[in-house]
């Protein structure tokens, strides 16, 4: 692994961890707020991951949903629709904000963390 890959790694492994950590808490307006954008710096670590990852192996990706396909192609995550759902759901938290869709949000995360784990999990295989 490189040493920019390693980085982007334990960053990442940092982020899913605290994700985590936010999600046990009881559920209140500032945690919902604090694991929703645990979640979207999640995300960017997890998009820049794949985009250093697949580009040591000679693929060249430069957009989350690039990346995402490619990674689904190289075979470090599944193919799960979740992930579209996931990329959806950030590029519209960073943008718009109301609380309608905040809770929504909320509520799909523990789905979503099972998603880092999988490509944590896959880059960890790979290495």
């Amino acid at each position: 692994m490189t040493d920019e890959c390693r980085l982007i790694f334990d960053d990442f492994q940092n982020s899913v961890k605290r994700m985590k950590e936010g999600l046990k808490k009881h559920k209140s307006i500032i945690v919902r707020d604090a694991c929703i954008k645990r979640f979207e710096i999640t995300f960017e670590l997890s998009w820049k991951l794949l985009k250093i990852f697949l580009g040591n192996q000679g693929f060249v990706c430069n957009s989350p949903k690039l990346c995402l396909q490619q990674a689904f192609s190289f075979g470090l995550i599944d193919d799960n629709p979740l992930w579209v759902d996931m990329l959806n759901d950030r590029n519209y938290s960073v943008h718009t904000y109301s609380e309608k869709f905040a809770d929504a949000l909320y509520d799909k995360l523990n789905g979503y963390i099972k998603l880092f784990q999988e490509l944590e999990k896959g880059v960890k295989q790979y290495y």
